[in-house]
């Protein structure tokens, strides 16, 4: 299988998946008249298919035992089991990041959401393997906190014709976050226990696991929907050809950054790629501010606090990958 060579193409790859996991979530701003819970089935389908692919492919270059085949054949069951539980509760947080995107923009909802995954993760990390220098993890994991706080701050100076943040979307974002931090150390158990997975072959039961579970949870908010009216299936047949494409883009930008996180993890830590992939939120507050114009009209303390929620999410990063490298 495909591995880095170098650390500089390792951290090449880790850097894309940033810019992949903060850049997908365009794809649903630029449906129209495509509720999230039908656009959803095409990007947990998109987030199969391109892990497929690419452990079809990347993941089969050579004939070894580390090759995605062979390292099926060879690992333990209870680590698919971990994967696809992996890939389960990462959906449930994921459905509930798009709907707060929907609720309070993309500015706000991927900080706040992946603020806290950041902290969870690395907290319960930390925990089931206490590696790494603990004053750098905590003050790494302070700055998150500040800087969701910050971004809330931001928003809080729109000027009243902007969007409104309602407590019930901060709410979703909160969950969705303390959800997205879970999900990454049950795919690390299945990638260090035992007879374990390779990064080809734990993206593909992942997302696989996403999949499945998209006949609970997606189903679930089709009849009972966090914005607007119950929605039907039939609806999903009756979209613009637009909106089913861009549902797979979607899943597709979100599936190779997964992917090259989880290679490039596999060679140089997953704590370290895990919390380089977190700055995820960075890209996408971007994305809301210059592409979507979420701040237009924003007065200077709010640009102030967005400046300063930039810089924040900026120190947690920093810190939390030089206090695994200090490890």
């Amino acid at each position: 299988m495909f591995t880095p060579p170098t650390f500089t193409i390792a951290m090449v790859m880790m850097v894309a998946s940033a810019i992949c996991w903060g850049s997908w979530a365009n794809t649903y701003k630029g449906v129209k008249n495509y509720r999230f819970e039908l656009f959803y089935w095409d990007y947990a389908l998109g987030i199969f298919i391109v892990s497929l692919i690419l452990a079809l492919t990347m993941g089969s270059s050579g004939n070894d035992a580390s090759s995605f085949l062979n390292n099926v054949h060879s690992a333990d069951t209870s680590n698919f089991w971990f994967a696809m539980l992996a890939g389960a509760i990462f959906n449930l947080a994921n459905l509930l990041l798009v709907a707060g995107i929907d609720m309070a923009g993309l500015a706000i909802a991927f900080p706040v959401s992946i603020g806290i995954a950041l902290v969870v993760g690395v907290v319960l990390t930390y925990l089931r393997e206490p590696k790494g220098n603990a004053v750098m993890l905590g003050a790494g994991v302070l700055c998150a906190i500040v800087a969701v706080l910050l971004d809330g701050k931001a928003y809080g100076q729109l000027p009243a014709g902007g969007r409104a943040v309602s407590r019930k979307s901060i709410i979703t974002c909160i969950v969705s976050g303390v959800l997205m931090g879970l999900w990454a150390p049950l795919s690390t158990h299945a990638m260090r226990q035992g007879n374990a997975l390779g990064p080809y072959s734990l993206s593909v039961f992942f997302t696989f696991g996403a999949l499945l579970s998209c006949f609970i949870w997606n189903i679930y908010f089709m009849k009972h929907p966090l914005v607007g009216e119950p929605v039907a299936f039939g609806g999903f047949f009756k979209a613009p050809f637009s909106g089913h494409m861009l549902g797979l883009l979607g899943g597709f930008i979100w599936g190779i950054g997964t992917v090259f996180n989880l290679v490039a993890g596999n060679s140089i830590g997953l704590a370290i790629s895990y919390a380089i992939g977190q700055s995820a939120p960075m890209v996408a507050a971007l994305w809301g501010v210059l592409v979507w114009k979420e701040f237009a009209g924003a007065n200077k303390q709010a640009r102030a606090y967005l400046a300063m929620m930039f810089l924040f999410y900026f120190l947690a990063i920093l810190l939390v990958a030089r206090a695994h490298n200090a490890g």
